[in-house]
């Protein structure tokens, strides 16, 4: 892992600071960001998530694809917990916590708000920081191209379909068009653009030609965070609480998909190289996407916005504290 890698939380951690610091001292800078839309999809945002997905999805193989008939249990407990399992807990646990535990705590509309993000970090299913995960538990390089290139393909055409039904079971208007824009432009276009790069490089040139990319990557994420934040500030400073009661539901989120995982990757008695990734895949979110199509629907400054930055925030810890389970486990 590189510093900008190595240090995720650190540089979330100071843009979430920076971004309140904005958002009280200088409030027209972010809401004249926010108006920069066109079509529901805010340009400066659209930018910022480019940069991030872009460079993942140029380490896509997908002629790696077929190898997949070598060991085919590990893609089926990876497909299995991120379509059948991961989005309909999430989902289960929002309201659970949202409309009862924290249900004097919050408003109900917020809490509707807070559902939703939670829900659109459960149905999109990490594609990219897999990749170091995978690395850091020893897994099998090439077969963790294949499922993240298998789950990119479901992605596709099981994101805007799972999304919209799980908002509209909580209540919420679901805009089918913006919700699909959002898919199309965060997911397919990049992945195009990705396959087009690939092939002009070559695959002998790309992997230094991500490396290269890393810092924009990472500075795509942080700008969307610092650019979040700054619009939240003002919630943020008059209820302090609302992070800790949106890290709460997830976190244990994410232990649940692990442990669900890793129990049947026991089961199945899937090697170390192929249940490490399989179970860490299930567990993490592609929060780039989730962060985008949150604003694309409810706009920059939304309570579901703020609960998918919360999850980015979340996110990083706990999954290295798995990889550490993961590591210790390896026998």
């Amino acid at each position: 892992m590189g510093v900008f890698e190595r240090f995720l939380s650190v540089w979330v951690g100071l843009a979430m600071l920076a971004g309140v610091g904005l958002g009280l001292t200088a409030p027209g800078v972010p809401q004249a960001i926010a108006a920069l839309e066109f079509a529901h999809v805010n340009l400066v945002v659209a930018v910022l998530i480019w940069a991030m997905v872009y460079p993942m999805m140029i380490q896509i193989d997908w002629s790696a694809v077929k190898d997949v008939r070598r060991k085919p249990q590990g893609l089926g407990l990876t497909l299995v917990v991120n379509w059948l399992i991961k989005p309909f807990t999430m989902a289960a646990l929002g309201v659970l916590f949202f409309q009862y535990v924290f249900a004097d705590l919050v408003n109900p509309a917020d809490a509707q708000q807070y559902i939703a993000g939670m829900i659109l970090l459960g149905v999109a299913p990490c594609t990219a920081m897999v990749f170091v995960w995978s690395q850091l538990v020893k897994g099998d390089p090439n077969y963790t191209l294949v499922q993240v290139s298998i789950n990119d393909l479901v992605m596709v055409v099981a994101f805007a379909p799972i999304a919209a039904f799980l908002l509209g079971v909580t209540d919420l208007s679901v805009p089918w068009e913006t919700l699909l824009l959002s898919t199309v432009l965060y997911v397919v276009l990049p992945l195009l653009a990705g396959m087009a790069t690939r092939k002009a490089l070559g695959p002998e040139r790309v992997p230094a030609f991500v490396a290269r990319l890393k810092p924009t990557s990472v500075i795509g994420l942080v700008g969307t965070v610092l650019l979040l934040f700054a619009l939240q500030a003002h919630t943020l400073v008059a209820q302090p609480l609302v992070i800790a009661l949106i890290a709460v539901p997830l976190v244990l989120q994410s232990v649940g998909i692990f442990a669900i995982a890793w129990v049947a990757a026991r089961w199945m008695k899937l090697p170390h190289d192929i249940a490490g990734p399989a179970c860490l895949i299930g567990t993490s979110n592609f929060f780039e996407l989730a962060v985008a199509v949150a604003i694309s629907l409810f706009g920059l400054n939304s309570g579901a916005a703020l609960a998918t930055v919360v999850g980015v925030l979340v996110e990083v810890p706990v999954m290295l504290a798995l990889v550490a389970w993961v590591n210790r486990r390896r026998a």
